[in-house]
């Protein structure tokens, strides 16, 4: 029991220590100096001198020379050490807030707004592309898009998530609309960004389309056309239903195994939830919560679903990728945070 009580004081002590070092290289805060100055004392003392301690162990009737003291003292760390816890998780989560909504912030003003206002009135499907490094691929994205379906004016606009190869300059000579993130954040966020910008716009049906080519935008009318007889709010693109070119065995798996896995969690069948194209009505896109930054494909999805909008899927074909590199990681990894992705969305 010495040689503990002499491990923990040394311990609480060399914490104590770097808590001051940090502090003063500004890199904790006073409040944060002050909780590790009172954890440190706290475990020194009750290393030092336990007696010091025996009215509260009295109160709670742990009797000594029963190991009940040194189990409560246990139990006190557990309960501050949780509760130091929940307090760095809500410090975490409000900094990653405030960052997404900034750098959501500041890709809209960097939008060409001004090239918008040249944009003809009239009933618009405004096409979102969330774009990292695609410069080789995104222009041809651009042109093989139809310019109206159905009366309605096709407007490509294209979020650049801070690439670093001319992906926004590719784009703007393609003739799209181009904000531009200050960091990268993910697709999820470029969405985002590209969805709030679409609804400025005035869209009526805002479609979402990768690019790096593996969607075709000249079955934009397919996915659409649901939207405007108004036989649905939401429509997935599904290579399920149509045809596609396979990547590798483990993400074609996947793609069976999620959708699966939604459609037992939704009760509606969903065969390629993986699935980035997609169009959904203007007024059904404003009721969506969406925070997923990546690995977003299953939340706009199973957010139209929570708010009873009408989803339904048609056949598309999906593409290996053109040129350029994928940006996706490791399957296993990918299978993990897609799997976290879909059960916060729907826990939430």
């Amino acid at each position: 029991m010495v040689a503990l009580r002499i491990l923990g004081g040394l311990f609480a002590a060399g914490f104590f220590a770097a808590a001051v070092v940090r502090y003063r290289r500004r890199q904790i805060s006073r409040l944060n100096l002050i909780i590790s100055w009172a954890i440190a004392l706290g475990v020194i003392l009750l290393a030092a001198w336990p007696s010091l301690f025996n009215p509260l162990f009295d109160v709670l009737h742990f009797r000594p020379g029963t190991g009940q003291r040194l189990t409560g003292a246990l139990l006190v760390a557990v309960v501050v050490l949780f509760a130091l816890i929940f307090r760095m998780e809500s410090i975490v989560d409000s900094s990653d807030r405030s960052i997404r909504l900034l750098v959501e912030a500041l890709g809209q003003k960097e939008f060409d707004w001004e090239a918008a206002r040249s944009l003809p009135p009239g009933r618009r499907i405004v096409v979102v592309s969330p774009a990292y490094n695609e410069a080789e691929n995104v222009a041809a994205v651009i042109h093989a898009m139809p310019e109206e379906i159905d009366g309605y004016r096709v407007v490509p606009i294209v979020i650049d998530d801070c690439s670093d190869d001319g992906t926004a300059e590719a784009a703007r000579s393609a003739g799209a609309l181009v904000a531009r993130l200050p960091i990268r954040r993910g697709g999820g966020l470029a969405l985002r960004v590209g969805y709030d910008i679409a609804l400025k716009l005035g869209a009526d049906i805002v479609v979402s389309i990768d690019a790096d080519g593996q969607h075709q935008p000249e079955e934009m009318p397919t996915l659409v056309k649901p939207i405007i007889a108004d036989e649905a709010d939401h429509v997935n693109g599904s290579r399920m239903l149509g045809d596609f070119e396979r990547e590798s065995l483990m993400r074609h798996v996947g793609v069976h195994f999620f959708s699966w896995l939604v459609t037992i969690l939704t009760g509606q069948r969903v065969t390629d939830i993986s699935s980035g194209y997609r169009a959904t009505r203007a007024e059904t896109l404003r009721k969506l919560l969406l925070e997923q930054d990546q690995f977003w494909t299953s939340e706009v999805t199973i957010e139209a679903l929570r708010q009873h909008a009408r989803v339904l899927e048609v056949p598309v074909t999906f593409l290996t990728r053109r040129g350029g590199v994928s940006k996706k990681p490791k399957s296993l990894r990918y299978g993990w945070n897609f799997t976290k992705a879909i059960a916060k969305t729907w826990l939430r």
